[in-house]
């Protein structure tokens, strides 16, 4: 399964901060940055205060100081990454025209977002159909989508369901899980695609 936090983002590389340098693993997140060596660091992009490309190097200046990431012809690239991080709907891959099919209960802001970016709800032959559960006894509904890529949308950090009810739910429909995506602050989405 792949992650969405990483975003196929991650480099290992050199990061100097304050009087410490060291050789590890950065990681583009969805909304922050990361690295994790002789030191961690978590930088929220909400926090970042001020953002230099130079040379191959990306500068960071936070609350806890400036952190100088050494991460060559990609710099420029995560400067960028981190001004304009992808929306929901890009996460989730609905453009403009995208036929969805809602199923359960979804909040009145995905909705409008939907709308707004000009995808069509449909009934039938959805190109991305969203199941929205709360429990795991909701995902029986999956029996029922064999055509096209599955969002399970589902609360995060509750017993009534798990990420591993999910996917046992999914696989046990004849569905392969292949990415995640932090769906809002409470809740977690999953996609799954038929097995070809």
């Amino acid at each position: 399964m792949i992650d969405e936090h990483s975003m196929g983002q991650d480099i290992k590389c050199r990061v100097d901060f304050g009087k410490e340098s060291s050789l590890g693993k950065a990681l583009l997140e969805t909304s922050e940055l990361v690295f994790r060596g002789d030191f961690r660091l978590k930088i929220p992009f909400a926090g970042i205060r001020d953002m230099q490309v130079s040379a191959g190097r990306l500068a960071v200046q936070f609350e806890n100081g400036s952190a100088v990431f050494h991460l060559g012809d990609a710099a420029e690239k995560w400067a960028s990454r981190i001004r304009n991080p992808p929306s929901r709907l890009d996460k989730l891959g609905v453009k403009p025209g995208t036929k969805v099919k809602l199923i359960g209960r979804h909040d009145a802001d995905f909705r409008r977002e939907l709308t707004s970016r000009g995808a069509v709800t449909t009934r039938s032959k959805p190109d991305l159909v969203f199941l929205a559960v709360n429990n795991k006894e909701e995902l029986v509904e999956l029996a029922y989508q064999s055509d096209g890529a599955v969002w399970i949308v589902y609360p995060k950090g509750i017993e009534a369901i798990t990420q591993n009810d999910v996917i046992k739910a999914g696989r046990a429909a004849g569905l392969i899980d292949i990415k995640v995506c932090g769906f809002s602050p409470t809740h977690t989405a999953l996609k799954f695609t038929p097995r070809r």
